[in-house]
């Protein structure tokens, strides 16, 4: 199975702590939408690490653009009267959008 290096992990924690902050959004709502056992970093790092070994990092980069969007719709079919959350850079395709970009283009360049 393959995993992420220490260094690619990370990578992808400091990308997810800015994440949720952007998304005004906490670890325990990542936790609740990976159906993880913990809120702690290593714990919500772990499920996607298992999701890296199964699709790799196009399929990290599915799962958190799948959990976006799930946010979205959450946060637009709230009940009236609810305070909505911030929708950071609504007119930009969104950080996990851009990021599943890149990867679809490194996945495409010939490997040395």
């Amino acid at each position: 199975m393959a995993s992420l290096t220490t260094e690619q992990l990370d990578d992808l924690q400091a990308f997810l702590k800015d994440w949720l902050r952007h998304a005004g959004r906490t670890q325990s709502d990542l936790r609740r939408a990976l159906k993880a056992g913990s809120i702690r970093m290593p714990v919500l790092l772990e499920v996607l690490q298992a999701t890296y070994g199964q699709r790799g990092l196009a399929g990290v980069a599915d799962q958190l653009c799948a959990i976006e969007d799930r946010w979205r719709q959450d946060d637009a079919d709230g009940p009236a009267g609810t305070p909505q959350r911030p929708v950071a850079h609504e007119d930009s395709l969104g950080q996990l959008d851009l990021l599943l970009q890149e990867i679809r283009g490194d996945a495409e360049l010939p490997q040395a």
